[in-house]
């Protein structure tokens, strides 16, 4: 079967794509020679962007560093082999040469660049949700299938507590009483009134962390409370869509005080799995590990089949309907994503 032709909106992204890479390619050609770079020295990547990245000495010394074209990709996180230049051109500082190899990253699927990593070396994700737009059980287990997948720890952050009732409280407190259950750690907690946030700080004091979640939720707020000298760009909750605005414009790492690191990174509306398939979406759901295996069809779905172990234990209450239903929207919105792709690039 021939290809579909494209449509003019996917041509002139294609365009926008080649003409972005080569202004990159442009702006890169800075002429270092041997002779002007110092000795190889290890660094670590604290901030990202489009061009150019932003490497830590082992003095906590900041350089702006241009990229080998020879680098694949480049992340927020990244343990690099860099060289200084005796000199700055056009405002760079030097080169970064090689990357380590990563204990990690965390990847983002991308409809036109496929997977991308938005960070690496991380120890644990704070999953930040918020009681305004809404708290969504749902967008939390997405992120804690990307956790379980990746084998880091994740702590799930219930933002602007402050604006609760009692009652209102209560029943987000019984909501994550269903993740409390199955062994994840939960918080409550405001960055407007401080409610909780030495417990956050607590938490954040070793290893690598990164907030994720959807924009609106006060990650920048977040940000700035716990480090009152950054002032990050706090967006607003839009009154017409009741979606965040996207405020952070790239990736930054954060050195905590009290020891630790954070990073910061864009805001994600949507945090989709389409790169997964429907067995690596059931293995993130921690609780459900212990009955697969023991239905009484090998092909089970998990849903109407006879004989399926993981409903019957829903139906027992060793599992929680509503992570049930939820992971069932996932493998829904798999499909139905995967079509969609299908369809447009065909």
């Amino acid at each position: 079967m021939a290809k579909r032709k494209l449509t003019q909106n996917q041509s002139r992204r294609i365009e926008f794509n080649n003409a972005r890479t080569l202004h990159r390619h442009k702006k890169r050609e800075i002429e270092w020679q041997d002779e002007m770079l110092g000795e190889s020295q290890d660094g670590l990547v604290v901030t990202r962007y489009s061009m150019h990245a932003d490497v830590e000495n082992a003095q906590g010394e900041i350089y702006r560093c241009n990229l080998r074209r020879t680098l694949s990709s480049l992340v927020v996180g990244d343990r690099v082999i860099w060289r200084e230049g005796n000199e700055q051109l056009q405002g760079v500082s030097g080169v970064i040469e090689a990357i380590h190899p990563r204990v990690n990253e965390i990847l983002r699927p991308d409809y036109y660049d496929g997977l991308k990593p938005i960070a690496a070396n991380i120890d644990r994700i704070i999953i930040v949700s918020a009681v305004l737009p809404v708290f969504s059980l749902n967008i939390v287990d997405r992120y804690l299938v990307v956790c379980e997948i990746s084998g880091i720890e994740p702590i799930i952050v219930v933002n602007k507590g402050d604006l609760l009732t009692d009652e209102e409280e209560k029943n987000i407190e019984q909501q994550l009483q269903i993740y409390r259950d199955i062994g994840y750690q939960t918080l409550v907690i405001s960055a407007s009134n401080g409610k909780n946030m030495e417990k956050l700080t607590a938490l954040l004091s070793s290893g690598t962390s990164i907030f994720v979640g959807q924009s609106g939720v006060g990650k920048s707020s977040l940000i700035n409370a716990i480090f009152p000298n950054v002032n990050a760009q706090v967006g607003e909750v839009s009154e017409s869509s009741g979606l965040g605005q996207h405020t952070t414009t790239s990736s930054r790492l954060y050195h905590l005080p009290q020891g630790g690191h954070l990073i910061d990174s864009p805001g994600i509306r949507e945090f989709g799995l389409w790169h997964l398939d429907a067995d690596q979406i059931t293995k993130g759901y921690r609780e459900f590990q212990y009955v697969l295996g023991t239905c009484k069809f090998r092909d089970c779905k998990h849903l109407n089949d006879p004989g399926c172990a993981l409903r019957e234990a829903v139906e027992a209450g060793k599992i929680s309907p509503i992570r049930y239903e939820n992971y069932h929207k996932l493998i829904a919105s798999l499909s139905e994503t995967k079509s969609q792709r299908h369809f447009s690039t065909s």
